[in-house]
């Protein structure tokens, strides 16, 4: 079967307002990885693998990134951002072959979710062991309170996901419709500015797994420059705070809103 020209592909793989999705769509994504991955889906048209079994390639992707934050030194940390991005494209190529061979389904947003959740906490997981020196490249010993933290934050990470995605749970057992995008703002005006403040900040992102890889990337250059694993470590201590406080303020920031309601 003939290939579709780029412009053919385009307004089917890319629906209108697909990029403008600033609660769906990442800024990675808005910025270069959709252009990639536009011409990546144009090579695997014809492929046999389904738009799942993609997705499964990117939860592969996803762990393999966590893993390779065990190996020491400058490469685990490099080769994890990479693995990260194999991901972030192997996320956005599933959807765009599913809307073109027209194959959506209940079952493909299911797996997608499953592979967030997985993968964004094997990172961290992965982040925690590195800390935490397992091959005992910087010390006799490993010390296991790093990669408690690690895990700390993958929960923290996995928490504030099933927050949001509950809300929806919890407004269809109810007989409800999903929520507006402006039932989300707090119903008090003090929440509210606390709200649009943080959103500003956009801290809670660093927990995500695209921003984290680069966290830990930008920790493994400081410590192959320091020789150490110290900036790893106030990384992990880092997202760790950065998890937990997330977790209690968008839960708080639910209960202030409409969502519920």
């Amino acid at each position: 079967m003939p290939k579709p020209s780029l412009a053919e592909l385009r307004p089917v793989v890319h629906p209108g307002g697909l990029k403008d999705r600033r609660s769906g769509e990442h800024w990675a994504g808005r910025l270069y990885m959709r252009e990639i991955s536009l011409r990546c889906t144009r090579v695997l048209l014809n492929t046999r693998l389904t738009p799942n079994q993609y997705t499964g390639l990117m939860i592969l992707a996803g762990i393999a990134a966590g893993a390779a934050l065990v190996i020491p030194g400058l490469t685990g940390a490099i080769l994890g951002a990479l693995l990260i991005q194999l991901y972030l494209l192997l996320d956005c190529v599933d959807g765009e072959l599913a809307r073109w061979r027209k194959v959506t389904s209940t079952t493909g947003v299911y797996l997608d979710r499953v592979g967030h959740y997985l993968s964004e906490a094997a990172l961290l997981v992965g982040f925690g062991i590195r800390a935490a020196d397992v091959l005992h490249k910087d010390g006799a010993a490993t010390q296991w309170q790093w990669a408690f933290l690690g895990t700390l934050a993958a929960l923290g990470a996995i928490l504030i996901k099933a927050e949001t995605d509950l809300v929806d749970v919890a407004r269809a057992r109810s007989g409800m419709a999903a929520a507006e995008d402006s039932a989300a703002t707090p119903r008090s005006s003090g929440m509210a500015l606390a709200r649009k403040a943080a959103a500003a900040l956009k801290f809670h992102r660093l927990v995500g797994g695209v921003e984290a890889s680069l966290v830990i990337l930008v920790a493994g250059i400081a410590d192959f420059v320091h020789g150490d694993l110290l900036f790893t470590r106030v990384a992990v201590v880092l997202l760790a705070a950065v998890a937990v406080l997330q977790t209690v303020l968008h839960l708080v920031s639910i209960l202030a809103s409409s969502r519920l309601r």
